[in-house]
């Protein structure tokens, strides 16, 4: 089993959230994050005053899949987050030593 951990920019959310349960995933966790890659943030305008701004908003993703699912996963999060403009994102792949799931017990791939 894996643990991908995608963060992409905000706006991309419903289409990857989309694009993975066509691929099979049933569940996710979703988290409002803030922070930057190479653009190292921007300056922006505001009420005539110049000021930078440092982290940029991101949305985290992270699913576990089994492992035969891990390239369609991985496929259907970049086609689904990818405007090919600085700052899509980062795709992050773990490996998950045990899954179990609370409510019935289940262990591993029946857990997830």
């Amino acid at each position: 089993m894996k643990q991908i951990t995608a963060v992409i920019k905000p706006f991309k959310l419903d289409e990857v959230r989309e694009a993975l349960g066509q691929v099979g995933v049933s569940g996710l966790t979703v988290t409002e994050v803030k922070g930057f890659g190479r653009q190292r943030g921007h300056t922006e305008l505001y009420r005539g005053a110049e000021y930078v701004v440092d982290f940029l908003p991101k949305v985290k993703i992270e699913v576990v899949v089994t492992d035969e699912g891990l390239d369609a996963a991985i496929e259907a999060i970049i086609g689904a987050a990818k405007t090919g403009r600085i700052g899509d994102g980062k795709i992050f792949v773990t490996a998950v030593e045990q899954v179990i799931r609370i409510r019935t017990g289940e262990v591993d791939n029946e857990a997830i």
